[in-house]
């Protein structure tokens, strides 16, 4: 998918500047902060907790390896991440500060605080130098940057030469029938729920409406192909609800 022009992009199912497009993904995010682990639960019925297990078991961490955790949020990845590696570090960044200040007061950031650094970044604009981690995971977040295309190109420079990409995100289920059914369900019940967790219909809105933006499995691995990683693939999780994408810097 690319933008209709150059400096526009889409917000939801709304056409916007894409200078505005950063902002009002931070007041979604500043909105849903303290109330982000619930929802993902109810949203997914707990089955993000499988697709995220899912990620670690093909990402295989290994013990000193270095990873940069993009809208890492509340953590749930680098501590994933952090506890299969055995010992690491993790750098978690997030345009938006107050889910990183919800991640920090997880237990698990207390247990892992030697090995975590958070910050406050964007995923367009890294500010790391070149050849600087192992592993780069971004975690239902890249469907929110307003040029997906900059912010792998971007992963692909900060990875060290044999690093690994992977990317987990809501994607398109193949049959229609099970797309319109999923669908039915995404747009009636998320918003509902959004109003009654966090007292917020619109973001759930506009998280939901993201998700039918984004594009489809294929088309997602070619942008991945076109920032310069090989061997690239993907798998679907709960027949193509979610995909998990892999690329390497070789």
């Amino acid at each position: 998918m690319t933008d209709k022009t150059d400096n526009t992009t889409h917000f939801g199912r709304e056409t916007i500047p894409e200078a505005e497009k950063a902002g009002r993904v931070q007041g979604v995010f500043n909105s849903v902060a303290s109330k982000y682990d619930v929802m993902n639960d109810l949203m997914s019925v707990g089955i993000h907790r499988l697709w995220k297990d899912a990620m670690m078991d093909w990402l295989a961490p290994r013990p000193g390896q270095a990873l940069l955790d993009v809208a890492g949020g509340t953590g749930d990845i680098s501590f994933r991440f952090l506890k299969r590696a055995g010992h690491g570090h993790a750098t978690v960044l997030d345009l938006t500060e107050p889910m990183l200040v919800e991640g920090r007061k997880r237990a698990e950031a207390e247990d892992l605080a030697d090995s975590l650094d958070w910050i406050v970044g964007d995923a367009m604009a890294l500010p790391f130098p070149d050849n600087s981690f192992d592993v780069y995971t971004i975690s239902f977040g890249i469907r929110n940057v307003t040029r997906p295309q900059q912010a792998l190109t971007e992963a692909f420079r900060v990875l060290k030469p044999g690093g690994r990409l992977m990317v987990l995100e809501f994607s398109q289920l193949p049959n229609d029938g099970l797309q319109k059914l999923y669908d039915l369900y995404s747009f009636n019940v998320i918003p509902r729920m959004g109003q009654l967790v966090a007292g917020d219909r619109d973001s759930y809105q506009y998280l939901v409406e993201s998700i039918r933006r984004f594009p489809d499995q294929d088309s997602f691995l070619a942008m991945i192909r076109a920032a310069g990683f090989e061997q690239a693939k993907y798998r679907n999780l709960s027949l193509g609800i979610a995909a998990l994408h892999s690329g390497w810097k070789i």
